[in-house]
């Protein structure tokens, strides 16, 4: 075989879809956070929220925080590719972002929970799915109960739903513990992921 004859292009990567996923209280900012400063190869997808930010958030880098009303024009107006209801507000995927991130020839990360997991999985059967649990049940619920500062009607409703989307794990590629006191090794192993996956001989197409 003649050099000039073998295809190098199978050396170049292609950019994957990765979604980080998991119920309420389980880390998914603080995770995506490290994500983003330590790989600069990650173009992170901001979705919209109708909660109001966390001190430690920033408009338009963790969220993009809208009114109920705003939300709303953006359903009517087809500018999400996906959108939930989940604990009382509005939670979706601008399609501008997701067509930003995908001209931009990076790997593509979103930050979603289930029920937004579950319809990019249905849009991009080829996404890379990553569902984060805690260490342990009493790790968990002691985070949701700092969450939702002791609130027994909130308490239970999260409890309730993280029961429901227990069950749906087997619809990720991956499950990653993020144990308390150890995100470093969390987002290790996250990247650890991302690089087998590009090592796949039949690479994933995001291509919608």
């Amino acid at each position: 075989m003649k050099f000039k004859e073998i295809n190098f292009n199978l050396l170049k990567k292609k950019p994957l879809l990765i979604v980080i996923s998991g119920p309420s209280g389980v880390g998914k900012d603080s995770v995506v956070r490290t994500l983003k400063q330590q790989e600069q190869t990650l173009h992170f997808v901001v979705t919209a929220n109708t909660r109001k930010p966390r001190v430690d958030e920033v408009e338009g880098v963790d969220y993009f925080f809208v009114s109920r009303k705003r939300f709303k024009e953006m359903i009517e107006n087809n500018e999400l590719i996906e959108w939930a209801h989940v604990y009382d507000d509005f939670k979706g995927v601008p399609k501008a972002r997701v067509e930003e991130a995908f001209e931009s020839s990076k790997d593509v990360l979103m930050r979603l929970d289930v029920q937004g997991a579950e319809k990019i999985r249905k849009l991009y059967p080829e996404a890379v799915l990553i569902f984060l649990l805690p260490d342990s049940e009493e790790e968990w619920y002691r985070r949701i109960e700092a969450r939702e500062g002791g609130r027994p009607k909130d308490l239970g409703q999260r409890i309730e739903a993280i029961q429901k989307e227990l069950k749906m794990t087997s619809l990720f590629d991956y499950l990653v513990v993020n144990a308390d006191g150890k995100l470093q090794e969390t987002v290790d192993t996250i990247v650890a992921i991302i690089n087998t996956e590009h090592q796949r001989t039949i690479p994933r197409s995001i291509k919608p």
